[in-house]
């Protein structure tokens, strides 16, 4: 299978600062933090050290800022493990940290530590209710094109509070789920209570020449609605901000993504979840 390079990590190591070059280049390299604890599943983090906005970015220079001998501890306050490391082959950077002993459950909290040389690194995070999908369809434009865009529908709960973020994963395609293109809402933007909204594609690889918005014939499209906290949402919206005007030349990226991380770049997230699988039709 194709290899990948997770856009997150290229591009946060890259994007800590672009103010000033030459100070970048001297400064003290820091922990990049990807991690997540979903309901009904085990964490998993994802650790690597800052690349200087100078260093080229390639599938080698990634692999060489990989963190694999890290002590990571979660905890729901009564039991706690410590993260070990698998490779996993359809990914670049291959390695990640799983657990297989704390699983997630809502509105229990989860901490973080990560223990590395001489740093100590500290997050916490809450798994939200979780909201359920009601449909995700595949829908064309004209019936005899080859591509198309998935449609889904939720009901957004009156008396609550939610932040979500909608995401997808091709199969066979994507190892990981990808956060949808403007897939991150706040409920405070809803007109009413019933959803329907269109999901534009998200982007994976790095970098991505050809990124188009759609799904294509062929595709079988895992989509996932995810609960967040406000921290969460912060986070990714920041970092859609930071494509967006990365790929601009008139306004270029300067700002620091947001964190909930002390001591370090990244995020540590707790999420609800909802899945639904779409069929798309045979590619021709």
């Amino acid at each position: 299978m194709k290899k990948y390079i997770l856009f997150l990590f290229a591009f946060i190591m890259a994007n800590c600062s672009k103010d000033n070059y030459s100070e970048q280049s001297t400064l003290e390299s820091k922990i990049v933090v990807e991690g997540w604890i979903e309901e009904g599943d085990f964490a998993q983090v994802l650790l690597s050290s800052s690349i200087p906005v100078t260093d080229v970015i390639d599938s080698t220079s990634v692999l060489d800022h990989v963190i694999r001998s890290a002590k990571i501890t979660i905890s729901d306050g009564q039991t706690s493990e410590v993260l070990r490391v698998k490779n996993d082959k359809n990914r670049v950077p291959p390695f990640v940290y799983f657990g297989s002993v704390v699983k997630g459950v809502e509105g229990k909290e989860y901490s973080l530590k990560i223990e590395y040389l001489n740093r100590v690194i500290e997050a916490k995070t809450t798994i939200p209710k979780s909201v359920s999908l009601i449909s995700a369809e595949y829908i064309k434009t004209n019936p005899a094109d080859t591509i198309g865009y998935v449609f889904v529908k939720f009901d957004d709960p009156i008396s609550e509070k939610n932040f979500y973020q909608i995401a997808t994963k091709i199969d066979s395609v994507e190892p990981v789920f990808v956060p949808a293109f403007y897939g991150n809402l706040d409920d405070k933007n809803f007109k009413e209570s019933s959803i329907s909204m269109q999901l534009n594609r998200g982007i994976l690889l790095f970098p991505k020449a050809d990124y188009t918005p759609y799904f294509t014939d062929g595709d079988l499209i895992h989509v996932k609605l995810r609960t967040q906290n406000k921290d969460a949402l912060d986070f990714w919206n920041s970092w859609q901000n930071e494509i967006v005007n990365a790929k601009n030349p008139i306004y270029p990226s300067n700002t620091s993504l947001k964190s909930n991380i002390k001591g370090a770049l990244g995020i540590w997230a707790g999420y609800g979840q909802s899945t639904i699988v779409v069929k798309t039709p045979a590619k021709k």
